[in-house]
């Protein structure tokens, strides 16, 4: 079965700021991926991990770029099967892995389309995200929420959200 395609949903400036910028780098093996890190070992953390913006993108191709790089700019004004934050160590493992993109705001079950993705890139791929993000869209104010705590409540209108995902439509 083939997953979601997520189309992006944020500020239209955002997008319209990065339009002509790089996609981010395809990453097909574990060399690859291991190339990536070594020109980007300047960018390790404190915790000797380097952390990177990613997308799966329609293709179900592991897309990644500097942890700053929006994510519409990864995925090249397309749409993602999923997308978010990893975190690799030098070595080229998973330390992290979360779907949090506010661009696309995909769902913790976009996993699937993750796992294909890495599953030839990594040694001991992880089995799910590190870190799951929930995204409603306010029907009411149409501000984008980050759901806690099943708290499905706007923090901006108090109004209530809808339980299930509903950036398919705009309203």
């Amino acid at each position: 079965m083939a997953s979601r395609l997520y189309e992006y949903v944020g500020p239209s400036e955002v997008a319209a700021s990065v339009r002509g910028s790089p996609a981010g780098l395809p990453i097909k093996t574990d060399s690859d991926l291991k190339a990536w890190i070594a020109a980007n070992r300047d960018d390790m953390d404190s915790a000797g991990t380097i952390t990177a913006t990613f997308v799966i993108d329609k293709d179900g191709l592991l897309r990644i770029a500097e942890r700053r790089t929006e994510h519409v700019a990864c995925a090249s004004g397309g749409p993602v099967r999923s997308a978010g934050e990893m975190s690799f160590t030098m070595d080229g493992r998973i330390d992290y892995v979360s779907n949090q993109s506010t661009g696309f705001c995909p769902e913790p079950e976009s996993w699937p389309a993750v796992a294909v993705a890495i599953n030839d890139v990594v040694a001991s791929p992880p089995r799910g995200f590190s870190r799951e993000f929930i995204f409603r869209r306010c029907t009411t104010c149409g501000q984008t929420l980050v759901i806690k705590d099943n708290w499905f409540v706007c923090d901006v209108c108090d109004a209530d959200v809808p339980t299930a995902w509903n950036f398919d439509t705009r309203e």
